[in-house]
């Protein structure tokens, strides 16, 4: 057994550190991928920028060939050509007098002065304007701010951000749901493996036994080692069904409820005030007996816990329409509301001994095999805890 629990433990941990590692490496390759998009980008931006400001440079030594030019032979095709092409970059012309003449800019919104005088104060503000002259006279003023194209350019390396960020999401619950089968696994094999080991003294048990029986030894003590024994044998049984669909039966509700519930009564302290009611002797619901059985005992050990061997513990069994209400209440300690839910998660316990495994297994038994619905009713600090299981009845 002890080899059995080392060699889990090294798997374990082994599975845990490549993990780790792994996690490490992907957001190392990833951090290398953002900021190699952010500086390709920036390049590029500054690069498509500066094609702009050419593009209106040509644009502007155009406009000064066609102002300055007095051969009415003179070929001017070429001048005209580039000033007609030029319809990417949103410009203003402003002579020296202030007159304003507009390129580019969105036609029905342009009729409005207001939003032409907001255009030329965001290109002000955008790029450095260019100058056109002849000798110095006549003198005129580009001004020009990013095209459309160049400002949905800044949006590029946050589209692939986001899309990086989808991509690695992707990966990580790809590797956290492996993660958890792999646990689950192995959970699920030292559970079988545990089942195993103690069908071997338990055959041996049952040998003593019945040679205890024929040595005349007193009836009650053979009696209550026999309880015991078959006690050790239904958790061997609810270990090796876990990891596989159990099978149902239609079963007295109450009747197995009170079996568990007895058996715990005569185990427990005297100081307990132990009270099983339930409103008819026979409710009927598909049930794993065994399975079923292991919830009910975590829920009254739970609840005995945190009376801390001293209090009142009550069972209430009730047909609900057509579901069967089990409540079981203790005089504990209580938890506040934040709690009601994170005690059902694997690992999570307010002890400080334990793993925290005994209300997700409850869970899982309920609502995953059973169909059925398990919560804390209510609870309050320093009066106790209610905990409500809801199963369909046939």
């Amino acid at each position: 057994m002890s080899y059995i629990k080392e060699t889990f433990i090294f798997v374990l941990m082994n599975f845990l550190t490549n993990t780790l590692l792994f996690k490490r490496i992907a957001i190392l390759i990833s951090l290398i991928i953002v900021s190699l998009i952010l500086w390709n980008t920036a390049v590029f931006f500054q690069k498509f920028k500066q094609e702009e400001r050419a593009k209106i440079e040509i644009f502007a030594t155009a406009q000064r060939e066609l102002s300055t030019n007095e051969d009415l032979n003179a070929n001017v095709d070429l001048p005209l050509k580039i000033i007609k092409n030029s319809t990417d970059i949103p410009m203003i012309l402003v002579n020296e007098v202030g007159e304003i003449e507009y390129k580019n800019l969105d036609t029905i919104k342009s009729q409005d002065p207001i939003y032409v005088q907001n255009q030329l104060q965001k290109m002000k503000s955008e790029n450095a304007p260019i100058e056109i002259s002849y000798n110095g006279k006549n003198k005129k003023f580009i001004y020009y701010r990013d095209s459309d194209l160049l400002n949905k350019l800044t949006y590029y390396p946050l589209a692939l951000i986001l899309i990086l960020v989808l991509f690695l999401s992707v990966i990580y619950l790809f590797f956290s749901s492996n993660k958890a089968a792999e646990t689950n696994k192995l959970w699920t094999g030292m559970a079988k493996e545990t089942a195993h080991q103690i069908g071997t003294p338990l055959s041996s048990l049952l040998g003593w036994i019945a040679i205890l029986k024929m040595e005349k030894i007193n009836e009650k003590y053979v009696s209550e080692i026999e309880k015991d024994v078959h006690r050790l044998n239904t958790i061997a049984n609810r270990f090796s069904k876990i990891g596989s669909v159990p099978e149902l039966k239609k079963e007295n509700i109450v009747h197995i409820t009170k079996q568990v519930y007895d058996y715990l009564e005569s185990r427990s302290s005297k100081q307990i005030l132990f009270t099983f009611y339930s409103e008819r002797k026979e409710l009927f619901v598909n049930l794993n007996n065994e399975l079923f059985g292991w919830v009910i005992e975590n829920l009254i050990k739970n609840a005995i816990d945190a009376m801390q061997k001293e209090g009142a513990l009550k069972l209430e069994i009730a047909p609900i329409g057509k579901n069967v209400k089990i409540c079981i209440s203790d005089s504990g300690k209580g938890m506040h509301k934040s709690l009601f839910k994170q005690i059902f998660k694997p690992g999570f316990t307010t002890k400080k001994r334990g793993w925290g495994l005994g209300l997700s297994l409850s869970k899982r038994i309920v609502e995953d095999y059973h169909k059925g619905k398990i919560s804390v009713q209510k609870s309050e600090i320093g009066k106790g805890t209610t905990f409500e299981i809801l199963l369909e009845s046939v």
